[in-house]
Order: C-alpha cells, then sequence, then structure tokens
C-alpha cells in the first residue's frame, strides 16, 4: 500500500507517535473510495448501547445483526467500521481484514437515572482490540459532566497502552453534564473546547457534533465577539473546531447525530469539506434507511467530499 502525498503530509503531524500507530491511521486513510484524499467516512454503530435496540434498529430491521454493519461499511467504501465488542466480535471471523475496524471501549445506557452523572464504563480492552484485529481504539468523554476528570484519567492510560502496542485511539469528545445547558453542548465555543480537550489528551482522530452559533460561556463569548471570529455559517463552525484541534494537525470527524433528510446529511458534509474537516462518522443516517438508499447516500457523500457534487 503506497501512502498518497496528502496522506503522507497528515501522518507528518504526529510527530511523537510510533511506526505502529502511523502505519494504522495510513491503512485507515488509504481504504475505501476516499483513499488518499485525507477525508474519512465512518461506519459507527454504538447506538444500540445508548439509545437500545428498538430505537436504533427497528427503522431498518435487517440492521439487528451485527453482520449487516460490517457488509454496508465494506460495500459502500469506508474508510472504518466502529462498535462495541459483541458486534465487532459477531463478526470478526467472517469479515476479517475486509474493513478496518474501530473497537470502542467504553459506553453508556439510557436505563440509567438522571442522577447518575454522565458517564461511560470501561466495556472493553486494547487486547481485545487486538485480539479481533482492529485497527484503532475509541472512547468517549464528556467535557461539562462531574465524571469528566475521571473519563480524561481512564482515556489516558488506555490511550497510553493503545499507542505502546501500535493502535491509534479516537476519541469522542460529547460535551454534556451538569456544567452546561442543552443548547450548550452543541454550542460553538463548547464544541471547539470538546475538540482541543480531545487534542490535548492525544487523540489521534476526534470525533465531535457539529456546532451551532450558540455561544454558552460567558468568557468565550466576549472573546468571540472581540476577535471576531465568524461562526455565521455551518462551515465556519466546522473551521473555528478544526483550528482549536492543532490547527488542523489532528484528523477531525463530525458525528451525523440523529436521522434527518438526506438534504441535510449533504448540506453538513459540504459544510465539513469547506471547512477543512476530515469527514463524517456517520452511523443512524445511514443504518436506519433501506440498504440501497443507504449505499446511494454514502456514495454521494463520498462525491461530495471528493469535491465532485
Amino acid at each position: 500500500m503506497k501512502a498518497s502525498r496528502e496522506v503522507k503530509r497528515i501522518l507528518s503531524n504526529y510527530e511523537g507517535e510510533t511506526p505502529g500507530v502511523k502505519g494504522k491511521l495510513c491503512q485507515m486513510l488509504m481504504h475505501g473510495k476516499l483513499k488518499g484524499t485525507g477525508k474519512m467516512i465512518i461506519l459507527p454503530v454504538d447506538q444500540g448501547f445508548e439509545h437500545g435496540p428498538a430505537r436504533s434498529f427497528a427503522p431498518n430491521p435487517p440492521a439487528y445483526d451485527p453482520h449487516y454493519h460490517y457488509q454496508l461499511a465494506i460495500d459502500a467504501g469506508l474508510n472504518a467500521y466502529a462498535a462495541p465488542l459483541g458486534p465487532l466480535e459477531a463478526g470478526a471471523d467472517t469479515f476479517a481484514g475486509q474493513i478496518p475496524t474501530i473497537l470502542k471501549a467504553n459506553s453508556a445506557n439510557s436505563l440509567m437515572s438522571d442522577t447518575a452523572g454522565k458517564d461511560q464504563a470501561i466495556t472493553a480492552s486494547v487486547d481485545d482490540a487486538l485480539r479481533l484485529g482492529c485497527t484503532a481504539i475509541g472512547f468517549t468523554i464528556y467535557p461539562g459532566s462531574d465524571m469528566a476528570l475521571g473519563m480524561f484519567e481512564e482515556i489516558v492510560e488506555m490511550r497510553k497502552e493503545a499507542a505502546a502496542k501500535g493502535l491509534p485511539t479516537v476519541i469522542w469528545s460529547y460535551p454534556r453534564g451538569e456544567a452546561i445547558s442543552k443548547d450548550g453542548e452543541t454550542a460553538v465555543d463548547i464544541g471547539a473546547y470538546a475538540a482541543h480537550i480531545a487534542a490535548l489528551l492525544g487523540a489521534h482522530i476526534i470525533k465531535v457534533k457539529l456546532s451551532t452559533d450558540h455561544l454558552e460561556q460567558k468568557e468565550a463569548k466576549k472573546v468571540f465577539e472581540e476577535q471576531d471570529i465568524d461562526i455565521s455559517s455551518q462551515s465556519a463552525r466546522v473551521r473555528e473546531c478544526v483550528r482549536s484541534a492543532f490547527n488542523g494537525r489532528r484528523l477531525i470527524v463530525f458525528s451525523g447525530g440523529s436521522k434527518k433528510a438526506s438534504d441535510g446529511v449533504y448540506d453538513d458534509a459540504r459544510a465539513i469539506r469547506d471547512g477543512g474537516g476530515n469527514g463524517s462518522i456517520i452511523g443512524r443516517n445511514t443504518f436506519q434507511r433501506d440498504r440501497d438508499e443507504a449505499l446511494l447516500m454514502l456514495d454521494k457523500l463520498v462525491s461530495i467530499y471528493k469535491g465532485q457534487e
């Protein structure tokens, strides 16, 4: 596998990493229909843990089967497929080597009370990822939660172990919890802060949500206004998150969120592309659709990231 000039440029930003970590990043960046472009589309399927099976898969019943998601990611020519331990184990042998996989190593659920605190349980290990032939580990943190400091400490240790064994780390950085409002979860100042925290913790790939033009923190709002930081469009807000990810020195992909009309998905991708983001990590907007419709959508997203649409 020969790395493209753009992929070599991206890998050069990871100066402190081992050849093993860079090799796995290269593997993802050089896989699928977007190979060599520096753009990525990843299929994440951890929603069964987060929201329950019916809310996640009933809109498209074949998606109850973990093999469905492996095959969807392969047939769509995606860069990688991310899931918790159980779904990856369910297809690890059948699909070995056909798609880079990311083991989601912690998870939450919607059965706990609102007073439990925003946190996730560690549900898999670095050795599980190696055993299953994964290309990376994934881990969620909740900046804004009273439990956040513990989550930061957990991923620092897991990331250290993963890097020592040649695996990169993808951090889902999702602001939520006692310190911020519901609107604040997607505020642009909070989103950029979340991206920066993930970079500071050593994420090789950062996953964040697309931001609104809301500004949550008073002191941050003052700086945004004094410095005339443009947050007027989605692409401008993406650009601010990219800037916060070490000025684009870290790969940053954006969540697709809950299912929406296809035009909204395409508009989001254009904003990510135009704002300098590295792509989409898009789950429910694909696997909750009929397979043929999902494949058409993913093919169009590839065209958008290639600058063809």
